[in-house]
């Protein structure tokens, strides 16, 4: 039985980074750029209005603080120009600076009256509120390296870039298996010995959370059936979830039907509670993740090892979160402890409140939680303050 991060190391030895798409920039929000986007024109393309104002030759703010106003320079007018140096022209933001002027004067700093700009002071300099040609980048130079995440700053800098296409790491094609005699559609009413199923639809919105779309299946508890099934989903799908018959019930039938259909299973059993089944295997390309039946087995082990698998697919750089424990706690047992908590801030400090549960059925308390400490398999007793590694059950840009 591997420990959890033996499993982990695992993971990220199978992972590589995906190939590359073209999608359309309204599709592009959250995923990554898979190739660097370099400046079409000079940013800004030319000497901007930063301000709404009026525009005047600097030099003469030694002579008068009385400008005549020739007229207005509108944003996405064609420039104009200063006709005589004693006057002005009035101009609004995102402008071009009019020719024969070096300086913007903020209407909060002027008087206009009868057609006379009068200023308030003469405290104003050269070039001030002028969003200079070029000082944001030059053309051809890189504004965004390939493996930026596009969020929606990221967004505006490819919109202003004219990318009507856009680069990105491909999504891995995903389908999420239920499997249980036990299960009925959620429209169902469920008999006395039956529950509706849930695992797929939590672990499709997991997925939904982070931008990927998932297709969901159910798969009966029958041998045969449950072989033919996985041969023909191996075929189309680059990845495989499961939830549930992974453990050694004598109707779990996957990691048997995972060996004859050739996948070699490399992770079966970690030194974890919840999720102690969980299994990983590959057959060439294609990649297989079984997680426990419990919905806390099942969502943790999402996010503990298919996410990790998922980062290094996107090219996203894995880094650790620490919480501050907010109760003392006693776990004996000698393996890591993903422990279920309630996050806030206080004091600048992330701190992590224990959800008192029923062990890893019960999905009640699960949706009550926000995260889950990992607590190390080398110690027993935790108490108040310690920092511990924090991963998020929802979406916190990864």
């Amino acid at each position: 039985m591997k420990s959890v991060k033996e499993a982990q190391d695992i993971i990220i030895k199978f992972s590589k980074k995906g190939e590359t798409d073209s999608i359309p920039f309204k599709d592009c929000l959250n995923r990554m750029l898979a190739e660097g986007v370099f400046a079409d024109r000079d940013a800004p393309p030319f000497d901007r209005v930063a301000m709404d104002g009026i525009a005047i030759q600097s030099e003469q703010l030694l002579k008068r603080q009385h400008f005549i106003v020739e007229g207005i320079q509108a944003a996405g007018q064609e420039q104009k120009s200063l006709k005589n140096p004693d006057n002005c022209l009035e101009v609004m933001t995102g402008a071009v600076l009019p020719g024969n002027t070096d300086c913007v004067i903020p209407y909060e700093k002027i008087t206009i009256k009868e057609g006379i700009a009068t200023l308030h002071a003469n405290d104003h300099r050269q070039f001030q509120n002028i969003h200079k040609k070029g000082v944001d980048a030059e053309k051809g130079d890189q504004l965004l390296p390939a493996g930026t995440w596009i969020h929606p700053g990221v967004k505006g800098v490819l919109a202003t870039s004219g990318l009507t296409q856009v680069k990105v790491v491909k999504s891995p094609k995903i389908m999420i298996c239920s499997t249980g005699d036990e299960l009925v559609p959620i429209e169902d009413k469920p008999l006395p010995h039956q529950i509706r199923r849930s695992n797929v639809y939590m672990l499709q919105a997991a997925l939904k959370d982070l931008n990927i779309e998932a297709e969901t299946t159910h798969l009966p508890d029958d041998k045969p059936k449950l072989k033919t099934a996985i041969k023909e989903l191996l075929g189309e799908y680059d990845v495989l979830l499961f939830s549930g018959a992974v453990s050694k019930g004598k109707y779990d039938f996957l990691p048997l039907v995972f060996q004859e259909l050739g996948v070699k299973i490399h992770i079966h059993g970690v030194k974890q509670k919840p999720g102690k089944p969980f299994l990983f295997g590959t057959q060439g390309e294609k990649f297989v993740f079984g997680f426990p039946g419990n919905p806390t087995s099942t969502l943790v082990c999402f996010h503990a090892y298919f996410k990790l698998w998922l980062k290094q697919h996107l090219g996203i750089k894995d880094t650790l979160t620490f919480g501050h424990l907010d109760k003392d706690i006693v776990f004996n047992k000698p393996v890591t402890n993903h422990l279920l908590v309630k996050t806030s801030m206080e004091k600048g400090k992330l701190l992590a409140q224990p959800i008192a549960n029923s062990g890893s059925g019960d999905w009640v308390h699960l949706a009550l939680a926000d995260a889950f400490l990992s607590l190390p398999s080398d110690q027993s007793e935790f108490k108040k303050g310690e920092i511990f590694p924090i991963t998020f059950l929802h979406r916190n840009s990864f």
